[in-house]
């Protein structure tokens, strides 16, 4: 599993610290050494000697430390691991993180290693909300550092919402993958993500309110798990999920091309919002607008993808889950869909604006299947990422 592995382990200043003490007990049961920094602030949560006994190495914390500097230069700390693990990460040391500080010991490690970064945030629900915080949240994730949760449930502080660390075996989970030990290691998978834009003209175009967001948590944690993921995505509003084959399109045409070229794979999912119908004959120019008129279009169906990979007689998946987006009846029109379909599961969800689902940082979903309808609680579409991801790992095992 994880046998002979080095983490680098530091320890932000938050509640959730405490959780660190568990995870480095996780992570030795399971072969990892285990050196661990703490921070100024997260040592008013947590003792260094607590942390270094469960460690069995020195607990570092002091960037100018002569004896550990002739023991150990940070330079060659930050290098020697396999994997730096930021747990907590909390809102400070993630800005920091961001905008390249390195004004202590923890920020100059993470400023100075070559190995992979892997942080898993932890704050308040409303600085985990603040647009600076995903603002920061952005970055990292495009300068390929691995994100895990956080978690939605009640926090120290007597608030509800994501923001709480993830358990120490969510964080294992996800390390494993990153480090290449998942449990979907050699599956491959793809997943669509995103809206698409058929042009009227090359200012207009017929598009869904689709942000892409579950769709790249969906891949993110397929990845996390050490799943090979091929993200196929429309013009999405978010950053697409590190350590993914990533194709980028805008048409239903482009992706139903990019999704058969993509193939064979052991799972498919298709979260995209594909527009059902695109314009006949897009203007190569702006269509004017006439004042008393209005323009004629003309449309025809797009590529039903789902449909086509579902029912493909050779070279399909082991596992095909589709997405069905409503607004009324929303049990009962998914199960029509999958029936119609032909796919595995369906993951329903109602995106009436009253939900706020379309375009927000949560979902309800119900999962349909030869099993019945099992709805899940509303929750971050991380949380549902990882949950679905999971399922996934249980059914291709």
């Amino acid at each position: 599993m994880l046998s002979g592995k080095r983490i680098l382990l530091i320890i932000g200043g938050g509640i959730a610290a405490y959780k660190s003490l568990d995870l480095i007990r996780r992570l030795r049961e399971r072969g990892a050494s285990v050196t661990p920094v703490l921070t100024r602030a997260a040592e008013e949560f947590v003792t260094p000697l607590s942390v270094a006994a469960l460690a069995g190495e020195k607990a570092y914390r002091e960037l100018f430390d002569l004896t550990d500097e002739a023991e150990m230069g940070h330079i060659q700390l930050s290098r020697v691991a396999d994997l730096v693990l930021v747990a907590p990460a909390t809102a400070d040391l993630m800005a920091k993180m961001a905008h390249g500080l390195a004004s202590d010991l923890a920020t100059t490690l993470l400023l100075a290693t070559d190995t992979p970064v892997m942080i898993a945030p932890a704050m308040n629900v409303r600085m985990w909300e603040h647009a600076a915080t995903q603002r920061n949240l952005a970055v990292l994730r495009g300068d390929g550092v691995a994100v895990v949760g956080p978690n939605e449930g009640d926090m120290a502080c007597g608030e509800f919402g994501p923001g709480r660390m993830s358990e120490p075996l969510e964080i294992v989970d996800v390390m494993m993958g990153v480090l290449g030990d998942g449990v979907l290691r050699g599956k491959r998978m793809i997943v669509t993500s995103g809206p698409t834009h058929e042009p009227i003209d090359p200012v207009r175009y017929i598009a869904n309110r689709s942000s892409g967001a579950q769709g790249s948590a969906i891949a993110a944690s397929l990845v996390a798990l050490g799943a090979d993921v091929v993200f196929v995505t429309g013009p999405a509003e978010v950053t697409p999920p590190f350590g993914v084959e990533l194709v980028r399109v805008e048409t239903a045409v482009e992706m139903r091309a990019a999704v058969l070229a993509a193939l064979p794979a052991d799972a498919a999912v298709f979260a995209a919002a594909v527009a059902d119908w695109r314009v006949v004959g897009a203007s190569d120019s702006k269509i004017k607008k006439v004042a008393g008129t209005l323009p004629s279009l003309s449309f025809e169906e797009n590529p039903d993808i789902l449909a086509e990979v579902s029912q493909l007689h050779n070279g399909r998946p082991d596992l095909v889950v589709g997405f069905a987006a409503e607004t009324d009846d929303v049990i009962a029109n998914a199960t029509a869909k999958r029936a119609r379909k032909g796919c595995d599961w369906i993951v329903a969800n109602d995106v009436s604006p009253a939900t706020g689902i379309m375009g927000g940082a949560e979902n309800a979903v119900t999962l349909i299947s030869d099993a019945g309808a099992e709805h899940w609680p509303r929750m971050a579409k991380d949380a549902v990422a990882r949950q679905l991801a999971s399922r996934m790992a249980d059914a291709l095992r």
